[in-house]
């Protein structure tokens, strides 16, 4: 099965801002066109230009080019004058920052996942929904060997992931079929089979608590999710640990990590139901 998810990433900025307008006379179109500028930048990306934003974003290249002349002058963009190519400013990774600061689960959740980081040898990352991707809002590597390519502000695809397919599963039905119709003219001919096995893990998430990936995001990755509803309505969350094939084998998975995620999930829920006590 080939992995497109990268690519087709690039256009579901553009795409939402054209979904979300709908009539709608409260909606700032300019201001939502801004901001999809600003999450065109991902992690390790250094610096793009005018021409990269708008294939990312799907805004036409003028549009993009007086965007990010007020970004910069606003201070949210720098602007490279060599290359004419651009980076987020100080003032952008602080709006970060600051969201992060403010997810309490994260404070809460660090002690059990650095915990079972160690215990399974294997990075253990909290991420929540963003659009048609999973994003990494924190993780933990213990003092384990494996390291991927990952940390905090990476996303990863909704159908291929663990993690993903945890956070599909706690939606109301209405609203995750509309997620999973959003997902398939991204895939072409591969999502018959990949929505067949999303829709499994699905189903296997709901009734045992954690869902599987085992390389259909990369060959390379074999993963476990397990969801968190917040109870007081304030997010929902997804916990993943994973590693290559030979390490995270299927009994492995299973008899293992499965009910270690499932753990953590129950642990935290406790925590901030303590909290809010």
């Amino acid at each position: 099965m080939s992995t497109m998810t990268e690519k087709n990433d690039q256009h579901s900025a553009g795409e939402a801002v054209d979904a979300d307008e709908g009539g709608d006379r409260k909606f700032v179109t300019a201001l939502a066109r801004g901001l999809e500028v600003l999450r065109a930048f991902r992690p390790r990306d250094g610096f793009l230009g005018n021409q990269e934003i708008a294939e990312r974003t799907g805004l036409p290249k003028p549009t993009v080019t007086r965007l990010t002349y007020t970004l910069c002058t606003l201070g949210y963009l720098t602007k490279m004058p060599r290359t004419g190519k651009y980076q987020l400013a100080p003032s952008a990774i602080t709006l970060g920052y600051s969201a992060l600061a403010n997810l309490g689960i994260r404070q809460i959740a660090r002690a059990h996942m650095d915990e079972l980081a160690e215990r399974l040898a294997a990075p253990v990352a909290l991420g929540i929904r963003d659009r048609n991707r999973a994003l990494y809002v924190d993780i933990s590597r213990g003092s384990a060997a494996i390291t991927f390519q990952l940390d905090i502000g990476s996303g990863i695809p909704l159908a291929q992931s663990a993690m993903g397919r945890a956070l599909l599963s706690v939606m109301p039905p209405d609203e995750r079929e509309r997620a999973i119709a959003a997902l398939a003219p991204r895939y072409g001919a591969d999502w018959p089979e990949l929505e067949r096995e999303m829709r499994g893990e699905i189903e296997a998430c709901i009734q045992r608590g954690y869902a599987i990936s085992a390389g259909a995001w990369r060959p390379g990755i074999h993963a476990v999710a397990a969801p968190l509803v917040a109870a007081d309505g304030s997010g929902v969350y997804a916990f993943n640990c994973g590693g290559p094939p030979y390490q995270f084998t299927e009994s492995f998975m299973h008899d293992e990590v499965g009910p270690a995620i499932r753990d953590l999930v129950r642990s935290v829920e406790a925590a901030l139901n303590g909290r809010r006590r």
